[in-house]
């Protein structure tokens, strides 16, 4: 019988590889680590330890702050922990100090003597504290964006003399809160501008407070324009043949966002409406007071919707009829025709009506149709099934 050999080589080579292998994946994982460790060290290098600390202890969400603004965290100087107990004097819990740190980094920037001249500055338009705990969770930028104190303090009471409610003024603070940093003579000039016109548009000086009120809360931006701009916008309406009253109309239908327009593209916009409707410029006034967003919106925006309501069928006749569709967008349109075909109403050949409104209008008008739809025709010579 023939002895052969056992094969050393063939047979020690799984346990040579075994450990070479081992040892070059252990090489590759502490590099791994290396890098890993070299960069979270570069990250956190230059922040200030003391800062993270104390936010730490609050329960704060340092990943957040350094993915949205990690320079806050390098800053030599800050005020968590002063921060967070002016916010739990007012009011705040841990879970909200912590909330309002994350979603504003800068708040931990801001001095003690800062916070509490706006928190003076906040309550004199606010309930209470409870209220203005509130409003700084959900605007904390705005309450914490310190600067021009004098001027909010000035404005605050000039909006007050001009009859604006706190709840308005409050509202103003946190969405607009720019037009607080003016100076006084500069939003008392553009008030003024805004009354002089509305008056030698026909106006009456009995509406004009409750006018300028209204404009004021639901467009306060328009204080961040120039009187210039005003007068500009106004002078394009008067070269393109508009009465006083249809100007006044369209300012209140516009809440004011013409004077936030400029010529030259009010002009493109309504030489687009005129070729596509294919009007005489009285017709193109009648469209523009009924629709005031064919002035508002750009052509490119205006020539979408319109392209998204032919793709599926409306008629520019339709489009004519109910121009007011084209402030609706083109995904909100699809989706409301989707809705209405599903119930078996076609809009081919009818009016464009029911597509308008907010989402509450048109869930309204769509539970009338669909209640129409599915209500039995009653016939009034089939025999009643009456039980004894």
């Amino acid at each position: 019988m023939t002895h052969v050999a056992p094969n050393l080589f063939m047979r020690s080579q799984p346990r040579l590889l075994l450990p070479a292998l081992s040892a070059l994946w252990n090489q590759r994982q502490n590099r791994n680590f290396l890098l890993h460790f070299r960069y979270t060290s570069d990250v956190a290098a230059g922040e200030n330890k003391a800062t993270v600390q104390s936010l730490y202890e609050l329960s704060v969400d340092i990943k957040k702050i350094r993915r949205l603004k990690p320079w806050v965290l390098s800053k030599e100087v800050t005020h968590v922990k002063e921060t967070a107990k002016i916010l739990q004097e007012m009011g705040a819990d841990k879970s909200s100090v912590a909330y309002i740190f994350e979603r504003c980094p800068e708040a931990i920037l801001c001095s003690p003597t800062d916070i509490h001249y706006q928190r003076e500055l906040w309550l004199s338009v606010c309930q209470n504290e409870k209220q203005l705990v509130e409003l700084i969770k959900r605007f904390p930028d705005s309450f914490f964006t310190v600067k021009n104190y004098e001027n909010q303090k000035a404005n605050i009471s000039f909006f007050k003399d001009l009859g604006l409610k706190n709840a308005v003024i409050s509202r103003l603070l946190t969405s607009a809160s720019n037009i607080f940093y003016n100076p006084v003579a500069k939003n008392k000039h553009m008030i003024e501008t805004l009354q002089s016109n509305y008056i030698r548009l026909g106006g009456s000086q009995e509406n004009m407070k409750n006018w300028m009120m209204k404009l004021l809360s639901q467009n306060p931006f328009i204080l961040l324009n120039s009187s210039a701009a005003v007068e500009e916008n106004l002078g394009f309406f008067q070269k393109n043949k508009f009465t006083d009253f249809e100007v006044l109309s369209l300012l209140s239908k516009l809440k004011g966002f013409v004077f936030q327009l400029n010529p030259s593209s009010m002009q493109n916009s309504l030489l687009f409406s005129k070729n596509i409707f294919k009007c005489s410029d009285h017709e193109l006034k009648e469209l523009i007071i009924k629709c005031p967003a064919l002035l508002y919106y750009s052509v490119p925006v205006l020539e979408e919707r319109l392209e998204g309501l032919l793709k599926v069928g409306i008629s520019v006749d339709q489009i004519k009829q109910t121009p007011a569709v084209l402030e609706l967008s083109a995904e909100i349109v699809q989706y409301r025709i989707k809705k209405l075909d599903a119930i078996g109403y076609s809009l081919k050949g009818r009016t464009l009506e029911y597509l308008n409104g907010t989402k509450k209008d048109f869930e309204v008008t769509y539970g009338k149709i669909q209640e129409k739809k599915e209500r039995p025709i009653f016939n009034p010579v089939a025999p009643l099934n009456i039980e004894d």
